[in-house]
């Protein structure tokens, strides 16, 4: 009776398009930016977020972490804030703010009533080109980054063998350094670089306001229209994002990072895959189906055979980052079991992809992965913040609305050919990096 129920959900699940929450509208204003509307009428609220289409693969050579440092300098003032007034305001009016940086993108968002959408844009607006820093601004932040570092990275041995892991990845391209930077350029950076940048990327024609909540489309494009329509474009934005491209990778390598500090070893594989392209999406789908495949929950394979079957692993999981701007990564991660050495863990992962290689996968997983996928996928539904992410940052790698809207379906028409066919190009032992943590103790 129950596995009838579960099949009858499954076929219900899976046999409709999944529609976007709301209503989504876009419009661009004259002076290049771009306006993304997501109505949520549940409940008075807003998520107002301006994203720019500048990250850390963007940073001049040498300025490693020039991203991340301006996105903490736009809090300090402009002609008409003072230091942290930004923030302070917001709070005033029982909001909550933010920003964050990754390597293709620089985002800032409040969420506040949303009554109170005028004075987010009137404020976000003025710091998109009126932010006035000093020497002593460059300083006291300069610091602040670099404690971060101190605490993010320097202090979390896995953090520091992350980032040997993506600079051994990729060999030419800025995504194998450090989203903060490395820390002898992060001590360098100074007000000429912050400023550089800013007046670079910081412009209505690199920008894209995304709007998510209680709103109406036309009134938010009359705020938009009155508060950033006003700022000129920038004439002299880079008509392309210049990146310095990844060369075929023809040779394995591998990373042993030891540290004191590891409680506990893990094997990690990751090999370079294609990102999820507009227009073109089934690759990133059948990858991402893959993921979960492989190690996406403690049905999977991985899980199954080295978890549950020959107890090899405590924890597997498997990962793909598709939504990015350049080749991206697919990732494996094995934690041995007590009394399994590296070497052990790291065969018996090798012998789950041979076996997938040559066996393949059958119709029943599949089908039941899927319907997680797209449980998942209804369930953000109801995450109006966690759309507007969505949406930001796929507008900031080269998808469109459209492409973000039928990407549930497209994960639903992945086959077990699709599947198999991506494993074989990507997986594929050239152009992948295998790295151990391990504490000074442990044998391999």
């Amino acid at each position: 009776m129950i596995r009838a129920a579960v099949a009858l959900l499954a076929t219900l699940v899976l046999s409709s398009p999944l529609l976007a929450a709301g209503t989504v509208s876009d419009f661009q204003l004259d002076n290049g930016m771009k306006v993304v509307v997501i109505e949520d009428h549940r409940a008075p609220v807003v998520v107002h977020m301006v994203w720019y289409r500048a990250g850390s693969a963007d940073e001049p050579p040498g300025q490693s972490g020039v991203a991340h440092f301006l996105e903490h300098l736009l809090f300090k003032g402009t002609d008409t804030l003072a230091p942290g007034e930004f923030s302070a305001t917001v709070a005033l009016n029982g909001g909550t703010d933010n920003a964050f940086t990754s390597y293709d993108y620089t985002a800032y968002y409040q969420r506040v009533a949303a009554d109170r959408l005028p004075l987010m844009m009137k404020m976000e607006a003025d710091r998109m080109k009126n932010l006035r820093l000093s020497e002593g601004d460059i300083v006291t932040e300069r610091n602040v980054i670099l404690e971060e570092r101190n605490m993010r990275v320097e202090n979390n041995a896995s953090a520091l063998f992350r980032e040997q892991l993506a600079a051994a990845q990729y060999l030419n391209h800025r995504y194998g350094v450090p989203v903060i930077g490395w820390r002898h350029e992060m001590a360098e950076l100074g007000l000429d670089d912050a400023l550089s940048f800013y007046g670079t990327y910081y412009s209505p024609n690199d920008a894209i306001l995304v709007v998510a909540g209680d709103v109406q489309p036309d009134a938010v494009l009359d705020l938009a229209k009155q508060y950033y329509g006003v700022i000129p474009a920038n004439p002299d934005l880079p008509a392309e994002r210049y990146r310095s491209a990844e060369p075929p990778q023809t040779a394995e390598r591998r990373l042993l990072f030891r540290d004191a500090r590891v409680a506990q070893p893990y094997v990690v594989r990751s090999y370079l895959a294609p990102e999820r392209d507009s227009g073109a999406q089934t690759d990133a789908a059948a990858l991402a189906i893959l993921a979960e495949v492989l190690g996406g929950s403690t049905t999977s394979i991985m899980a199954e055979k080295l978890q549950f079957d020959s107890k090899t692993a405590l924890y597997t999981a498997a990962y793909y980052g598709g939504t990015s701007l350049d080749r991206t990564t697919f990732e494996l991660v094995v934690v041995p079991a007590p009394g399994v050495t590296m070497q052990q863990a790291e065969d018996a992962m090798d012998d789950v992809l041979s076996g997938l290689l040559e066996n393949g996968i059958d119709e029943e997983r599949l089908a039941r992965v899927k319907m997680q996928v797209r449980a998942s996928e209804i369930y953000a539904l109801d995450d109006t913040e966690g759309l507007a992410n969505r949406y930001g940052r796929a507008l900031t790698q080269g998808l469109t609305i459209q492409d973000v809207q039928e990407w549930p379906n497209v994960l639903q028409a992945v086959s077990v050919a699709d599947v198999l066919d991506v494993a074989r190009r990507v997986l594929d032992r050239r152009q992948s990096v295998t790295g151990w943590l391990m504490s000074e103790e442990v044998g391999q």
